[in-house]
């Protein structure tokens, strides 16, 4: 309940109110998803394109900051927020390349709130409480219990995740394929040289003390795959 209080405290407040009306006096009154006429300015929602949380919501240049706010209608907020019977489809994306590809820093990107992300580096560190590039070989079984079963809760639908960013190396063509076509996925290559990849792993902090592994790592992805 303390987080719906810190939000409804934050709407409630004179700057958001007085932000809202003058964008609305700026931009009009149409909806600027749909093009919508929306004859009464209460009906018109200041919808964040990110997602105010307890956390960043005394964030100024996130919660009032007008190039992050759109003026919307109450249909097409509802539908961005896939509330009251606008569940929409769950889109899944898997999204592949070699070690070093940039693959987390895309989805970190492109994800929403609320979405859910499977990767087996995370898992790994979700367990250990290791960094994430610290992968000890006597947890593989656990970690791929858990891999899996989220994958099975991709392949039904099962939660009420938004949508599903499964992230892999998946250097092999047809185990790839058939993942996305269990999953119903949409195919996202993280298209980087090896030459790149290996750069990038020798300005890398985090890696500095494994570069030898990590080198092996993205030697073996580039020697095993195919288009």
């Amino acid at each position: 309940m303390a987080r719906y209080s810190i939000l409804k405290s934050f709407y409630a407040s004179d700057e958001w109110i007085r932000l809202r009306l003058n964008l609305i006096n700026e931009r009009g009154n149409k909806c600027e998803h749909c093009g919508k006429v929306i004859a009464k300015s209460k009906d018109i929602i200041g919808h964040h394109k990110i997602e105010l949380t307890p956390e960043n919501v005394h964030d100024h240049t996130i919660s009032l900051n007008p190039s992050k706010i759109e003026l919307v209608c109450f249909d097409c907020h509802n539908k961005t927020h896939k509330r009251f019977g606008y569940k929409g489809s769950k889109e899944v994306y898997l999204v592949y390349g070699p070690p070093m590809s940039g693959k987390t820093t895309f989805v970190r990107q492109n994800m929403e709130r609320g979405d859910l992300v499977v990767n087996i580096d995370q898992l790994y560190s979700a367990v250990s409480m290791l960094p994430y590039y610290d992968k000890p070989d006597n947890l593989f079984s656990n970690v791929i219990g858990i891999h899996n079963q989220l994958i099975d809760n991709i392949k039904t639908r099962f939660g009420k995740w938004h949508n599903a960013w499964v992230i892999g190396g998946y250097a092999d063509k047809y185990k790839r394929e058939r993942l996305a076509n269990d999953l119903g996925a949409e195919l996202i290559f993280m298209d980087v040289s090896k030459e790149d990849c290996l750069s990038r792993l020798e300005v890398d902090e985090e890696r500095k003390y494994r570069k030898d592994e990590w080198t092996k790592y993205i030697e073996k992805w580039f020697e095993t795959y195919t288009q």
